[in-house]
């Protein structure tokens, strides 16, 4: 299931998840100029390395401590390819402006970096002492966009969203509630995150679903402070 939209109205603009996308594209842009070697590179100095991280949080004095700190927030702002940014700015744009709204623009940016370093931290605490130190940097926003979609479950759960259903070769748009689509991407999400825990399959790397899983479950317990605000939001609205 695609989102492409959701009916849920605004009472101001999304600033910050405009900027924040700004951003990540921005980002992305360079990453395109850069020699297949330099964005190597790139990735290794400022993505999340679980171990960098495990290894930071063991001894947090030491000379390369607060850069791998560092990298739980730079990591958020990196993407390995069209489809990665492509689908992280989707589900952001969609859900995450009724987020924004609810919160406020700035309690929204400090929320969406505080679930973004949860994602991380999840997964180098749940996979990295599996595999010994891992050493596959984990990057892009995915991981603070699970915390969007977290709080929008809990503010917005009826919220009607607009997907594309495929069936055979053509996509047929549907409307579903809020808690269908992303009750539905969690359950996959924890899925995987639990078939990953065999070596053989984290050695592998690729999604970081841990880090979708922390993410999701941050954003369900930060937002809760802003449930009452947001009602009030809708009451005055309609």
């Amino acid at each position: 299931m695609l989102p492409i939209g959701d009916r849920n109205p605004l009472r101001h603009r999304p600033v910050m998840t405009w900027l924040l996308i700004a951003v990540n594209v921005v980002v992305f842009l360079y990453e395109l100029q850069m020699p297949a070697r330099t964005l190597d590179q790139f990735i290794l100095r400022w993505g999340a390395t679980p171990g960098n991280i495990l290894a930071a949080f063991a001894n947090p004095f030491t000379s390369g401590a607060p850069h791998a700190f560092e990298t739980l927030v730079t990591s958020q702002f990196i993407h390995g390819g069209w489809l990665h940014i492509l689908g992280n700015m989707l589900f952001l744009f969609i859900f995450g402006d009724n987020v924004e709204d609810a919160m406020g623009s700035s309690s929204y940016l400090v929320f969406y970096l505080i679930c973004g370093v949860a994602a991380a931290l999840a997964q180098s605490f749940i996979l990295a002492p599996l595999l010994g130190g891992h050493g596959v940097p984990m990057i892009g926003a995915s991981g603070a966009i699970a915390g969007v979609l977290g709080a929008y479950l809990v503010l917005y759960p009826t919220a009607r969203v607009s997907v594309l259903i495929p069936v055979l070769i053509i996509l047929f748009p549907i409307d579903l509630p809020a808690f269908v689509l992303i009750g539905w991407w969690f359950i996959q999400q924890f899925f995987y995150s639990i078939l990953s825990l065999t070596p053989t399959v984290a050695q592998s790397g690729g999604t970081a679903f841990w880090a979708h899983v922390g993410g999701f479950v941050t954003g369900l317990v930060l937002i809760v402070p802003f449930i009452g605000r947001a009602r009030r939001r809708a009451t005055r609205y309609y």
